[in-house]
C-alpha cells in the first residue's frame, strides 16, 4: 500500500510496516497520524532491548516509499490519560522564574561565573535568589562577588558550611573541566603536528 490519498487515515493503535526510501523496515503500533504533514508516529520494539520500554519514531510519509498495514484496528483507542494540570502550571512557572532569574542576573552585568554558580546552587537549594550582584541562599547565606568560598557570608551553622561546600565543589569542577580541556586541545595540537 502506498501513503496514504486524500480522506484516508492510519488508525490509532493499528500495526504498520514501512519501507522507507533509504530501504529502512520500520514497524510498530500507530501513535498518531497527522495528514496534513503526512508525518506518522509509531511506538516500536525498544532498540535497547528493555522490555519494559519503546522506542518512539516519527516518519515523514513523503520519504517512505511502501506502508503495509499489519493489523488494522477498528475499535475505538482508549481514552488518552489524564493531565496534571496543576502541575503542569506550576512547573510553568517555576521555569519562568528561573528564566526571568537569569535574565536579571545578564542585566545586572554578573559575571559568567557568578551565573554558573547560581544554576549550581539553584540545581541543590531552591530557595536561591538574586540581591543586585549577590546571590541569596535561603534568606540566611550571602555570596558576593567574586563568588568564591571566601565570599560567603552568613550566621555560621549548618546552611553556610552546606553553601561553601557546594561552591568548593561548583569550582573544583570548573577547573577540572578546564584542565581537561587543555588537555584535550593540547592533544589535539599535537596530533595536527604530527601528521604535518
Amino acid at each position: 500500500m502506498a501513503a496514504p490519498g486524500p480522506g484516508e487515515y492510519f488508525s490509532v493503535g493499528s500495526h504498520v510496516s514501512c519501507l522507507t526510501c533509504l530501504g529502512q523496515r520500520l514497524q510498530g503500533e500507530v501513535v498518531a497520524f497527522d495528514y496534513q504533514s503526512k508525518m506518522l508516529t509509531l511506538k516500536c520494539a525498544s532498540s535497547s532491548g528493555k522490555s519494559n520500554l519503546n522506542d518512539v519514531i516519527l516518519i515523514n510519509l513523503a520519504y517512505v516509499s511502501e506502508v503495509d498495514i499489519i493489523n488494522d484496528r477498528t475499535e475505538t483507542p482508549p481514552p488518552l490519560a489524564s493531565l496534571n494540570v496543576g502541575k503542569l502550571a506550576n512547573r510553568a512557572r517555576t521555569e519562568k522564574e528561573d528564566k526571568l532569574s537569569q535574565a536579571y542576573a545578564i542585566s545586572a552585568g554578573v559575571s559568567l561565573e557568578g551565573q554558573q554558580l547560581f544554576q549550581t546552587i539553584h540545581k541543590t537549594i531552591k530557595d536561591c535568589k538574586w540581591q543586585e550582584k549577590n546571590i541569596i541562599v535561603m534568606d540566611d547565606v550571602v555570596i558576593s562577588p567574586p563568588y568564591q568560598v571566601e565570599n560567603c557570608r552568613g550566621k555560621e551553622g549548618s546552611a553556610l558550611s552546606h553553601v561553601r561546600k557546594i561552591v568548593e565543589k561548583h569550582f573544583r569542577d570548573v577547573e577540572s573541566q578546564k584542565s581537561m580541556q587543555r588537555s584535550q586541545a593540547q592533544q589535539t595540537q599535537k596530533d595536527s603536528t604530527l601528521s604535518s
